[in-house]
């Protein structure tokens, strides 16, 4: 989830346990609508975050000054996307490969066309590889920046609506998720068949499912909130909702670019796994759930982690502090989903004694700002490390618990407290 930094709003609610939700007097866009006067809800049967979990820390806000300064760095961000949206993938300047309006379709950001654009050439074909500069075309002619608005959006927003039962959270948030996943006429196709193109050459590839498999998690977190009763939230959109959900994970099995991706042996493979698991329970296939995260052992953890906790893979990268933060945030997500399903996935030992608290605890230094990172990084965010290490402090981490008090907050304020499943925190160009 991107970092958004924004003056903080006023407390939204004052919530017990059990109670009744009591009106906001908050003053801005949502005032408009008014707050849901209702009971406070259940607690959602979320795929990462820990239901229960949330239904406490909703309990606690009355009482716990740094839950209240949590939430309005929270609202703030939700205020954000009141104005927003909602998005589609009909609306790019062209369509994917085959003319499919409803075709998700991202673009690799490091080629460029050699010509001209014309009607007979749309693209400029053909296209050339510029290893490390960006073509601007990625984020304004195709579908990826505003799938991770979607994914983001919908995220703070159902979550806001959860801490303080402002029906306008919730409205928008069904809104966004209609517009994008089932409405006939905006929705986009249970496929990422086009995802990563590169014009004239690769129609997709399957290295472009991290587009979804490194949030859309975050989106089945927002669904599951959404129907513990929220406005503007029906019986018909969570069905509607499943049965996409059910769609993309069929396509994810049974694709050649999501068997593709599934043997990956870097992040792409860690997060294909938990995207797998996740859509997995979410859609009640919890034996899939289950074998995915206990694969993930000698699958993910033993080949991927070495004994000193070090990710030889991502550390390979020019960016080896994001990309090592990176796969950590799967792995997190990954044991999360393993908690629903009866797998402790941090107290795998694998044969040289790879887990993942040494993971993690190989960050520690870097991330608590006593040492520096050794190895290469183009842009260091000591931050990008912050929810992985309050991941292994919640799981029994000694040393995790200790740096806690000494990590980086990142922009827009640290939301562990409110929404305790890690998220790529530093933004990279592709």
């Amino acid at each position: 989830m991107s970092g958004r930094s924004l003056a903080a709003v006023l407390l939204a609610a004052v919530v017990t346990f059990g109670a009744t939700l009591v009106p906001s007097a908050h003053a801005g866009p949502k005032a408009l609508s008014g707050p849901s006067a209702h009971a406070a809800p259940n607690a959602p049967k979320t795929a990462v975050l820990d239901g229960d979990r949330l239904r406490r820390t909703r309990a606690g806000l009355g009482h716990d000054p740094r839950l209240r300064r949590a939430l309005d760095d929270l609202t703030a961000r939700a205020d954000t996307w009141l104005g927003q949206g909602p998005w589609t993938v009909v609306d790019k300047p062209r369509p994917a490969p085959g003319g499919d309006v409803h075709e998700y379709l991202s673009q690799a950001p490091y080629w460029w066309p050699t010509t001209t654009p014309t009607a007979d050439n749309p693209w400029g074909c053909p296209y050339v590889q510029r290893d490390g500069q960006r073509n601007p075309e990625v984020d304004s002619g195709t579908d990826r920046q505003d799938a991770e608005k979607v994914f983001d959006s919908t995220y703070d927003l159902s979550l806001a609506w959860y801490y303080t039962g402002e029906r306008a959270y919730a409205v928008k948030a069904g809104q966004i998720l209609r517009t994008w996943f089932l409405d006939p006429a905006t929705r986009m196709n249970p496929d990422l068949a086009h995802a990563q193109f590169i014009p004239c050459k690769y129609d997709g590839r399957a290295i472009g499912i991290i587009d979804f498999s490194q949030s859309y998690t975050s989106v089945l977190d927002a669904q599951a909130i959404l129907a513990t009763g929220a406005p503007g939230w029906s019986a018909g959109d969570r069905t509607a909702m499943g049965r996409w959900n059910t769609d993309f994970l069929t396509w994810l099995q049974n694709s050649d670019f999501g068997k593709e991706e599934g043997a990956a042996a870097n992040n792409h493979g860690t997060f294909y796994d938990m995207q797998l698991a996740a859509l997995a329970y979410a859609t009640g296939d919890t034996a899939l759930a289950r074998r995915t995260v206990l694969d993930a052992r000698a699958k993910r953890v033993a080949p991927q982690i070495a004994a000193d906790g070090s990710q030889p893979q991502e550390l390979a990268r020019t960016r080896s502090w994001h990309y090592s933060a990176f796969d950590l945030v799967a792995y997190t997500r990954l044991a999360a989903i393993g908690r629903h399903v009866g797998v402790d996935l941090w107290s795998y030992r694998g044969p040289q004694g790879q887990s993942l608290f040494k993971a993690v605890d190989y960050l520690l230094p870097a991330a608590t700002g006593a040492a520096a990172w050794s190895h290469p990084e183009l842009e260091f965010h000591r931050y990008a490390a912050t929810d992985v290490v309050h991941a292994a402090a919640d799981a029994g981490d000694v040393a995790a618990r200790a740096a806690v008090a000494k990590l980086e907050a990142p922009p827009g304020g640290d939301l562990w407290a409110l929404r305790p499943a890690a998220e790529q925190l530093d933004s990279i160009a592709g």
